[in-house]
């Protein structure tokens, strides 16, 4: 836990120092456009309600799936739904992941079978996500 620590840090001053340098710049490269983006959703991934932490295993694993690049191409108003929604499909598919994660050390291993649950997830959130925001194409697609 401590290495995602450690990268969450290296990647929010990064963020911070490059929010700073485009304020001042219009003509981003598409590298620091990433880290922007990237910055803005896991400033927006970190934000909690009073008195409602999540469990530290969700927040490693909600953390995890920003750093594998799975919240990037979502709205910034959806990260929240996705980390909550994340946090409750992990606890009623896949127990044993949250134990491997609340163990310790992330392994290879354990890499692999938490980015196949969190695409899962994500699939099943852009779906519901795309038919909620359009009922027009959903009910197109039942006819």
């Amino acid at each position: 836990m401590k290495q995602v620590a450690g990268t969450l840090r290296l990647d929010l001053a990064s963020y911070r120092e490059k929010q700073a340098f485009a304020q001042f710049g219009s003509d981003l490269d598409a590298a620091t456009q990433y880290q922007l983006n990237h910055g803005a959703h896991m400033m927006e991934l970190l934000k909690q309600k009073r008195y409602a932490a999540l469990d530290v295993a969700d927040q490693v694993i909600s953390i995890f799936a920003a750093k594998e690049d799975y919240l990037d191409d979502l709205e910034l108003s959806q990260v929240l739904p996705f980390r909550d929604g994340l946090a409750t499909f992990m606890r009623d598919n896949y127990p044993e992941l949250r134990d491997g994660v609340r163990a310790g050390k992330i392994s290879d291993e354990l890499s692999d079978q938490l980015k196949a649950a969190i695409a899962e997830f994500k699939s099943d959130f852009v779906g519901t996500t795309a038919a909620e925001q359009d009922p027009a194409d959903a009910a197109e697609d039942q006819a």
